[in-house]
């Protein structure tokens, strides 16, 4: 028998390798994706963590522009989620700043019914809990028979910048404490933080936030999906396979060093688990609420998911990881039209979660 070497997966295997010649990646993906030309290497974001802070925030604007319009055109065909109610609600925060928080409810019930606080993606420093995509995903869990409540906090660029860290934490630790002090009027039984990319970096800080402030009881569990925790970009880490593996897999990896510099101008936070997760240690982690890992097979954000993951299971904390494969990075929650039943799959264990807690 001839000797054969196994191709390595993505550009870790062929460096000229783009997501729509893949092997992996789910045909409806790249069929959604192409349209948007996002099924191939995208253009040069001109931009990185080397650039000044102007060039950053005029790239952070047009990054949200074209995101923005993405989800407002994959969503606009999609009929309305029936049985859902909603509404808003403006609180101080912390720093006493005004903060929206969307709340979607189921519009019956009967009982206290479990809260996704919900923190959106973006890198921390673009988009809003206002956009479509965002709207959709509250709807569905409110379908799905949860409140969900969207915090539009401060980012540190685009529409709601330039608010550098810890603003947008600020907000979202904000957030939670009012949902746990107005549980009875909302009819919740336990809270649950949620969010994705960026936002999954801020559920997760959240908690360690709240761990090291002495509320985290308030929290009943953590659901991180694609989490963006490390600032491992430039140069890229020999840790994270991915970020070489999936690297222009719908986001570049230099474009996140961008992000990252954005989010903590002077890099004073390298070191600071609330800004960066994926740098917490043990004593950070002790005393954490169960969490769930969810994580994109296709993205190049994935192994710092998966380190964080088995970093909380060696501090003790009750955690679960799941890779959803054949997606970009957060494919399941991006693409509700394209691929509903991996879409609706990630609900529905959002939902097991709450209801296991």
């Amino acid at each position: 028998m001839a000797n054969t070497t196994p191709t390595l997966p993505g550009q870790l295997g062929n460096p000229n390798m783009v997501l729509k010649d893949d092997p992996r990646a789910d045909p409806r993906m790249i069929a959604a994706l192409a349209p948007f030309g996002l099924d191939r290497v995208p253009p040069p974001a001109g931009v990185d963590a080397s650039s000044p802070m102007d060039a950053l925030f005029t790239y952070c604007t047009a990054a949200e522009a074209g995101f923005e319009g993405f989800g407002a055109a994959v969503f606009s065909s999609l009929e309305p989620v029936a049985g859902v109610k909603s509404r808003t609600e403006i609180i101080k925060g912390v720093d006493g700043n005004d903060i929206a928080l969307y709340i979607h409810e189921p519009a019956t019930r009967s009982g206290a019914v479990p809260c996704i606080v919900h923190t959106h993606g973006g890198g921390m420093v673009l988009l809003k809990a206002s956009g479509a995509s965002y709207v959709r995903w509250r709807d569905e869990l409110a379908a799905a028979g949860m409140v969900a409540v969207g915090v539009e906090f401060r980012n540190g660029g685009g529409a709601l910048g330039n608010h550098p860290f810890p603003a947008g934490l600020n907000d979202c630790a904000s957030a939670v404490q009012w949902v746990d002090e107005n549980r009875t009027t909302l009819g919740v039984s336990k809270i649950i933080v949620s969010g994705e990319s960026g936002g999954g970096n801020l559920c997760i800080a959240t908690a360690l936030k709240a761990n090291k402030e002495g509320w985290v009881k308030k929290i009943a569990g953590i659901y991180a999906q694609c989490p963006y925790i490390s600032n491992a970009w430039a140069p890229k880490s020999a840790d994270l396979p991915s970020l070489f593996e999936n690297d222009n897999y719908l986001i570049n990896v230099s474009s996140m060093g961008a992000l990252a510099k954005i989010y903590d101008p002077e890099g004073a936070n390298n070191q600071n688990p609330l800004c960066w997760p994926y740098v917490a240690t043990a004593s950070d982690l002790k005393g954490l609420p169960p969490h769930v890992v969810s994580v994109n097979e296709l993205d190049p954000l994935r192994d710092e998911g998966l380190a964080y993951f088995h970093k909380l299971l060696a501090a003790g904390v009750k955690a679960v990881s799941r890779t959803v494969n054949g997606t970009c990075h957060a494919g399941d929650c991006l693409l509700c039209a394209a691929l509903p039943d991996v879409y609706q799959a990630t609900i529905s264990d959002m939902k097991s979660f709450a209801d296991s807690l």
